[in-house]
Parts: structure tokens; C-alpha cells; sequence
């Protein structure tokens, strides 16, 4: 596969030095999301579904992710504090769907799409999703860890159970086939940013069924449910994440 390592290099660079670091790359388009009449959540078509098509290459994929390793962490665990996402374990087709969504500007990250623009083509995008996923979910990573956490998650997970459970199902495992994302493991601030995104229509690739579900809520109803998925673990896919390549 032919790539250019002159422009991976200079990404990792920028990731190594920090996030308050602008890189000096085209601007990301302006693709119509949410706000728009017309739009159809996860529509099949473009570079997306020819990466979902291809087998991706879990060796490829590793040298690939090196760059996506300056800020989600060689081991994919990202950063408690929410600036990140846990990626580790995560669905090849959710992972492919988010990157493609950023890399055509349907969902608004400045700060990932010249990582993103960096991966070449979609059989790139599938080898990455491939090993992302073949990555394990980490046991420690960010909760809410305020004095009622208790209280929290016990309400938390009553909303959780009454309309998120079909979807992200009981142990937070998404759905694969549907691009539902795991959510198991995943942190806590992450959790709650990108909730409060989507009912405020922020998040413009958003799945509609889901906006709608969340609009009604409020800030303290967010920071429960938040509290209570943060808390979910997947039996058998759960362990420590791999320490960091010398």
C-alpha cells in the first residue's frame, strides 16, 4: 500500500506537541448534516461503504493507527478527561462511520480531520477500524466520580434501561450491524460532551431517533445516564490495556 510518511510524520509531530497546536492543513469541508431537510443518518454511499466492503488488514492497520496514537493512546484508551475518546474494542463500522463522517465534514472535529485526511484511502480506513477494534477495552478509565455517585448511577441507569438499552444494549455492547457504538468503558466527560452535543444539535451527524430521545433531558438527567454507561462493562472483553511501545 503506498503511503506518504512525510505527512504522517508531520501529524504525529503535531499530536506529540500538544492539542493547542494548529495544524497547518486545508480546511475541513462543510458536508450538510442535521440541520439540513434532507438529511438521511448513516446513508450508504461514498468512501464509507467501500471501506466497509473491503477486509481490513490488522497489520497495516497497526502502522496506521500510529499517528491516531499520539492522542487516543498507543493502547486506544483514550483520556479521562474527555478530550478523547476510548476507542479500544470499538466496532469496525462505527469507527469507519465516524472517520469517513469527518473526513467528507458531516461531523465537525478540527482537531481529528487532519489525522483523519492523513489515512489514504478507504482500504486504509478499514485496516485502522480493524485494528482499533482488535484492540481490548481498558478496566480503568474516567468515571463520575462525584460523593452521590451512587445516586447517580442508580438513576442513571433506570433512564438507561427505559430508552437507551435496546440500542446500546445491557452491558453497553452497541450493535455492529446497526453502527450503534459500544459504549462500555468508555469515559465519563467523553460520555457527557457528546450527549449535550447531540440534544443541543451540535453534533450534526447524529442519528435523529436518537436526538430525540435525549432532547427532552436535562443537564442533571445527562450527567446521570452519563454516570451510569461509564459504569458498564462487557464480560470477556474487558482487561488491561497493553503498555505503551518502547
Amino acid at each position: 500500500m503506498n503511503r506518504n510518511p512525510n505527512m504522517k510524520l508531520s501529524l504525529l509531530l503535531v499530536g506529540l506537541l500538544g492539542t493547542g497546536v494548529a495544524f497547518a492543513g486545508p480546511p475541513a469541508p462543510k458536508a450538510q448534516g442535521i440541520e439540513s431537510e434532507g438529511y438521511t443518518w448513516n446513508a450508504q454511499e461514498g468512501e464509507k461503504l467501500e471501506a466497509l466492503g473491503y477486509t481490513g488488514d490488522i497489520v497495516n492497520g497497526e502502522e496506521a493507527y500510529e499517528i491516531c496514537g499520539a492522542c487516543h493512546l498507543p493502547s486506544g484508551a483514550g483520556r479521562p478527561d474527555g478530550t478523547f475518546p476510548q476507542l479500544a474494542g470499538q466496532h469496525t463500522t462505527v469507527l469507519i462511520k465516524q472517520m469517513a463522517d469527518i473526513r467528507a465534514g458531516l461531523r465537525d472535529n478540527p482537531t481529528m480531520y487532519p489525522f483523519a485526511i492523513s489515512l489514504i484511502d478507504p482500504q486504509e480506513l478499514a485496516d485502522v477500524a480493524t485494528y482499533i477494534e482488535s484492540l481490548c477495552i481498558p478496566v480503568e478509565h474516567g468515571k463520575y466520580e462525584g460523593a452521590d455517585a451512587a445516586l447517580q448511577i442508580n438513576r442513571g441507569k433506570q433512564l438507561y434501561e427505559k430508552q437507551c438499552l435496546e440500542c446500546h444494549g445491557k452491558n453497553g455492547e452497541g450493535n455492529k450491524e446497526k453502527f450503534y457504538p459500544v459504549i462500555a468503558g468508555q469515559h465519563y466527560k467523553y460520555l457527557l460532551r457528546q450527549m449535550t452535543e447531540i440534544r443541543d444539535g451540535k453534533r450534526r451527524n447524529a442519528n435523529p431517533d436518537m436526538v430525540k430521545v435525549i432532547k427532552p433531558y436535562t443537564n442533571e438527567d445527562l450527567v446521570a445516564i452519563s454516570a451510569y454507561q461509564s459504569s458498564l462493562t462487557m464480560p470477556g472483553s474487558m482487561c488491561k490495556p497493553k503498555a505503551a511501545k518502547k
